[in-house]
This record gives C-alpha cells, sequence and structure tokens, in this order.
C-alpha cells in the first residue's frame, strides 16, 4: 500500500458503509456479466436495490436473511432493467470471487460503520 492512496478522516466519513439484511434475491439474466437481483433492508421501510456479481460463492436462496455491509451514499445507477441504489461490499478471494463483507456481530439494520 501506498502512502499516495491516503484520505482524511474528513474524506472517510463521507462514505455511508452500513449493515443491512438481504430480503430478496433473484437472477439477474440481462446482466452483462453474472449476477443477482438483490433487495437489502437498512431498516423499517427502507428496502434498496442492488446488482450483485457474487454468483460463484452463493445462491439466491441462502442469501436471503443475511447480514451484509453495502455503500448507502453513492448516486443509483440504471444496470439494465434495474436501478442499483447501494453496493454491497464485499472481497476478491484467490480465485477471483467475491466473498461478502458481513457485520461479525449483532447491529441494527442502517447501522452506520464507524
Amino acid at each position: 500500500m501506498s502512502s499516495e492512496n491516503t484520505i482524511t478522516w474528513q474524506d472517510f466519513e463521507k462514505v455511508h458503509l452500513r449493515a443491512g439484511t438481504i430480503v430478496r434475491a433473484e437472477p439477474f439474466p440481462e446482466a452483462r456479466r453474472p449476477a443477482y437481483k438483490v433487495w437489502v433492508r437498512f431498516g423499517e421501510g427502507d428496502v434498496r436495490k442492488s446488482s450483485a456479481q457474487i454468483t460463484e460463492r452463493y445462491s439466491p436462496e441462502e442469501l436471503v436473511g443475511t447480514r451484509v455491509i453495502c455503500v448507502t451514499n453513492f448516486p443509483a445507477k440504471q444496470i439494465g432493467p434495474i436501478r442499483s441504489e447501494v453496493l454491497i461490499c464485499g472481497f476478491e478471494d484467490a480465485g477471483g470471487a467475491i466473498v461478502l463483507a458481513r457485520p461479525d456481530g449483532e447491529v441494527p439494520d442502517g447501522a452506520r460503520l464507524k
């Protein structure tokens, strides 16, 4: 890691990283790369859609109920027929598949990473 990539605390505070629960997931056959349509709940009445390229490690059925960490303040982006409203965070494993970033304990939906 290089020091040229450093940011200030104020830069970090601009990124809203929040915990949420996946409440729905389904195949997204219209996507250019294999992906799912995913709905994440961040609190009462706050459910947002995303397109997530996480098909190598997860099935739609096992994603429902999964807690995830997401960036919630990016502008919405049109991806084919879906308007992606949130970025679900993950890490690339050695084979290039995405491993979801998850809270390591019970936190309420919508809790912000500090």
